[in-house]
C-alpha cells in the first residue's frame, strides 16, 4: 500500500488519492449500514413472531 501511496504521491495525484479514500469510506460505510439494517430487521422479525406467539397463547386466536 506504501508503494502504490509513494507512486501516486510522486505523479502528483493526490486528487485522485483523496477521492479514492473517499469512495473507499464511502462503500464500507454502506456495508455496516446495510448489515446492521439486516440485523435489526431479524430483531424485529423475531419480536413479531414471539408477540404472535404470545397471543395465540393467551388471547386464544
Amino acid at each position: 500500500m506504501q508503494d502504490i501511496t509513494k507512486t501516486i504521491i510522486e505523479r502528483g495525484d493526490l486528487a485522485h488519492l483523496a477521492l479514492f479514500l473517499w469512495a473507499a469510506g464511502a462503500s464500507g460505510l454502506l456495508l455496516w449500514t446495510l448489515r446492521e439494517l439486516a440485523s435489526a430487521n431479524r430483531r424485529f422479525d423475531d419480536f413479531v413472531r414471539e408477540l404472535a406467539r404470545f397471543n395465540r397463547k393467551v388471547g386464544g386466536m
